[in-house]
């Protein structure tokens, strides 16, 4: 099983970058895990916000393989605790099969993104930036793999 963040564009705020790479260095430890950033689209000055959804979802899905249980990362996803979000991870590593974790770009996801995703995770009911949310989740699975290995990064 492998785990993958896909995101659209590139991160540009170093710190982000920094916990990025700081988190997932720690989870190759446990899973083989990457980022992989899409190039943001370019002339879409004159586009709508549903014009660029829908190239961006064109390319999300081109990243994706078919045999690869997508997850997106969506504020009107499901929400869980820790522990919760440990135990489903736990779930998916049972299934062995591939995860892809997709973090849109700024205007949300196209309905053929949304079609394709086998659920959706919301980090917190507040908005996050792009790129953010990027190193909270990358946070976030690291402290669920310390969960389901019993080591003593998480607190409860």
């Amino acid at each position: 099983m492998r785990i993958t963040l896909l995101t659209m564009g590139k991160t540009d705020i170093r710190w982000v970058s920094e916990g990025l790479e700081m988190y997932s260095s720690r989870l190759v430890h446990y899973v083989p895990f990457s980022v992989k950033e899409l190039p943001e689209l370019k002339g879409v000055g004159s586009f709508t916000h549903d014009m660029i959804k829908q190239k961006e979802g064109e390319a999300l899905l081109k990243a994706i393989k078919p045999s690869d249980t997508v997850i997106l990362l969506d504020e009107r996803g499901e929400q869980f605790s820790s522990l919760e979000f440990a135990a489903r991870i736990g779930r998916y590593l049972q299934a062995g099969r591939d995860l892809v974790f997709v973090v849109g770009g700024a205007y949300g996801f196209s309905p053929e993104v949304y079609s394709r995703a086998s659920s959706s995770i919301s980090l917190s009911r507040m908005t996050c930036s792009h790129q953010l949310v990027r190193t909270v989740f990358a946070e976030q699975l690291y402290r669920a793999f310390t969960i389901l290995r019993g080591e003593p990064y998480h607190n409860e």
